[in-house]
């Protein structure tokens, strides 16, 4: 059974897609088997993985709109192979915009996501969501879908304010839409350890959650923001960069914690 996790954040531009598409080609590269889904309508996700948005014969939008399953939908990206950390993709493209307007009147629409991934479920080890920065109907698409949420941070002062809004937001999911939900760690990303301030804020945020932060930090990595624009992973497009080796430690700690969560969570069933 596919552990499910939304990277998300309510303040725009702190990594989620760096991170969503990275933690995918780590988890690929350690030997697991994922699914990155792209729930934002930018695409960025989907163009990211080496996958051409505008070639997608079907997108996660025809998934929610119950016209595809995710089995039709999903696609593999051949330059992720040749790299070595290949995962499924569902992708997104600007049609996904539309997908709001259409959801509103229909029914189980914040449940659509969750019920299209249970068929393949099996498949997978870990199943990835991007969510967008904003709380609209496709971000509460992925919260229901989830077992849990990945937060990547900046560590600055606003972002501390946008990570109070997102606990709140998560609380009210978990009340609401989805008791599975809880926040599976915090992660520090576009790290530089020489600014006093950020070291400040990470030192606030391990004394204020604990064991929720991440022991691994994504450092401002130059080669990180290139990858991008060759449409790959910094883990596929350079391996031995700094930011890429991290994104491998990351995926190794998250297969080791969810490892550590699973028997837990079969201590409180028996």
């Amino acid at each position: 059974m596919a552990k499910i996790f939304c990277v998300a954040n309510q303040k725009g531009g702190v990594g989620k897609t760096t991170t969503t598409v990275n933690l995918s080609a780590g988890l690929a590269k350690v030997g697991q088997r994922v699914l990155m889904v792209d729930l934002d309508p930018q695409g960025n996700a989907t163009m990211g993985s080496g996958v051409d948005k505008r070639q997608l014969r079907h997108s996660v939008y025809d998934v929610l709109l119950e016209s595809a399953t995710v089995a039709e939908a999903r696609v593999r990206s051949e330059r992720l192979a040749e790299a070595g950390c290949s995962y499924d993709i569902l992708g997104a493209n600007r049609d996904l915009a539309g997908a709001e307007v259409e959801l509103v009147g229909v029914d189980r629409r914040e449940r659509r996501l969750k019920q299209a991934l249970a068929e393949v479920d099996a498949e997978y080890d870990f199943i990835l969501i991007d969510c967008p920065p904003a709380l609209s109907l496709l971000t509460l698409n992925g919260l229901c879908a989830a077992h849990g949420v990945i937060v990547p941070m900046q560590c600055e002062y606003f972002a501390l304010e946008g990570l109070s809004d997102l606990v709140n937001t998560i609380k009210q999911v978990h009340a609401n839409l989805n008791r599975d939900l809880e926040i599976i760690g915090l992660l520090r990303v576009m790290f530089d350890p020489r600014i006093t301030l950020q070291q400040q804020v990470s030192d606030q945020l391990k004394a204020h959650f604990g064991d929720k932060v991440f022991n691994t930090v994504i450092p401002r990595n130059v080669r990180l923001a290139e990858a991008p624009s060759y449409g790959l992973p910094g883990v596929a497009f350079d391996p031995s960069a700094r930011g890429s080796q991290a994104f491998v430690e990351f995926a190794n700690e998250m297969v080791e914690r969810i490892g550590k969560m699973q028997p837990a969570a079969s201590a409180r069933t028996a």
